[in-house]
């Protein structure tokens, strides 16, 4: 059933990028150091320090800005946001204002039907993405026996890739999807790693939702729908959290909504807030009011220079994105004839295993066998194992090998395959192992014959027009020849049956 209302959405994505040192200092950029050992007087804002700006964060910046399709300033600045904060030790951020390096842009994302093998296709604005420094990470006691908090200063001056979406999404099932794209996109042309469980992709969502007016007010005003104040939710740190927190927040706006006699609605009188969630209690919970730009007293910063970007620069970065996800998939579907949820499937899993497909599906010529046998084999080989399709035992060239040659029953190909991966044996050695004898066809019908010649019950119901009495006769040519295929089998019944 449809909620009374409409969910508007809009998200602020901040991305860590792939560099070896930070945004203006030379401090190693890597995950899990000990606490405050990758800090210098730069990104601790000592006084007499001064920033230098990393060339490789600016042109992997440019590179994803690209990639969302955002248009490239001439001409971009940098900025100090000024605020107090326990893990920003300079009370100043450098950041981007109203010169950002890329805006006006979009991604495309696939919203998944019901059935989940179709998708309907959505362009997602972009308002602008920048380049800031990251802030450090304070480590809150939540035992509630009233410890200390720690201040970590590692992240402090990482580079921050912050990108801002126009509201354009109206349901939690979206905004996940846009959360998903990004970060397969963004690891794809080698960007960030976007693990969100380290901090390198987070995700503030701006929510809020729009009531329709009906009746007397309508006729009276011409007013479409009220909308809610803006709320920003914080700490989301899982897709499953962001999509909570949404559908919780559009909820108790409605709630509110509901309960209004002030008009607060109506007329804005509302305050725009931010929120926290807590995910053990599946609830947002207010923190504070939402600043106004003009409360962070931006103004240029004075110790670097502004960066001037040309058309060959802009080209160079263009190069290095590769194949982007969205292109990828139509390709797949029209060079190999894939349904467009296989080619979903398969891009999702990210170029290597793209590429290990392509070369399976060459070998066969045959793109959706390649792409059923790796569901029904590697995909869950990999998982099993803990490997990624790299370091995969069994390359494209075998994997094709095995299919063609391989057994062609679905659950003896699937026990052949894992004695093959976990023994390293032969295809015939481990055939053997599982039991599993060839059979021609001719010997295969003469077991058909003799096993509707001993179910002749089966036989009748059959010919009473009991589809299903058949299966008795199939099971048991099956059980005595293990390893020939299902479909075979129930041909050289139906021809047998016909002439009974």
């Amino acid at each position: 059933m449809a909620e009374p209302y409409k969910i508007v959405i809009g998200l602020e994505v901040h991305v860590q990028l792939l560099t070896k040192t930070k945004l203006f200092c030379g401090c190693l950029n890597k995950f899990g150091q000990a606490p405050n050992t990758a800090t210098c007087p730069v990104c601790l804002g000592l006084p007499g320090s001064l920033p230098v700006m990393n060339e490789r964060a600016f042109k992997l910046a440019m590179r994803a800005a690209l990639a969302l399709n955002c248009q490239i300033a001439g001409f971009t600045k940098w900025d100090r946001k000024n605020y107090y904060y326990p893990d920003l030790p300079k009370n100043y951020q450098i950041s981007q204002y109203d010169l950002p390096f890329s805006h006006d842009g979009w991604l495309e994302i696939n919203i998944a039907k019901d059935t989940k093998k179709e998708f309907v296709a959505k362009k997602i604005g972009i308002i602008r993405a920048h380049l800031e420094e990251d802030a450090g990470k304070n480590l809150h006691d939540e035992s509630g026996k009233g410890a200390d908090t720690l201040v970590d200063l590692n992240r402090t001056g990482t580079p921050l890739l912050e990108i801002v979406s126009h509201p354009d999404m109206t349901s939690a099932q979206e905004a996940i999807a846009f959360l998903e794209e990004i970060r397969l996109m963004l690891r794809e042309i080698g960007a960030s790693d976007c693990e969100m469980q380290e901090g390198s992709l987070r995700c503030d969502a701006n929510v809020n939702i729009h009531v329709p007016v009906i009746g007397k007010e309508h006729a009276e005003t011409g007013q479409d729908y009220h909308a809610t104040q803006l709320v920003e939710i914080k700490n989301l740190n899982s897709f499953r959290a962001v999509g909570k927190a949404i559908d919780y927040e559009a909820k108790r706006h409605y709630e509110e909504y509901q309960k209004d006699t002030q008009g607060r609605f109506r007329f804005g009188r509302m305050l725009k807030t931010t929120a926290g969630w807590d995910d053990a209690k599946g609830v947002t919970v207010v923190q504070r009011h939402k600043e106004e730009a003009a409360d962070y007293r931006y103004f240029p910063e004075p110790d670097l220079v502004p960066v001037v970007v040309n058309e060959a620069q802009i080209a160079e970065a263009r190069a290095a994105m590769g194949e982007l996800p969205q292109a990828q998939r139509k390709r797949l579907a029209d060079q190999y004839g894939l349904p467009a949820y296989d080619a979903q499937v398969l891009t999702a899993k990210g170029r290597p295993t793209v590429a290990y497909f392509e070369a399976v599906a060459k070998a066969l010529n045959d793109g959706k066998a390649a792409v059923n046998r790796m569901s029904d084999l590697v995909y869950p080989a990999l998982t099993e194992r803990k490997e990624e399709i790299t370091a995969f035992p069994f390359d494209a060239a075998k994997f094709a090998d095995f299919v063609r040659t391989g057994p062609t029953n679905s659950q003896d190909r699937r026990d052949v395959f894992k004695i093959m991966l976990d023994k390293g044996v032969t295809l015939e050695q481990a055939k053997s192992e599982a039991g599993i004898k060839d059979v021609d066809e001719t010997s295969l019908r003469a077991a058909v014959v003799t096993a509707v010649a001993a179910n002749p019950k089966a036989v009748a119901d059959f010919k009473s027009g009991k589809d299903a009495a058949k299966m008795k006769i199939v099971g048991e040519v099956m059980k005595a020849n293990k390893g020939v295929s299902n479909e075979l089998v129930r041909r050289l019944v139906d021809e047998e049956l016909a002439r009974a």
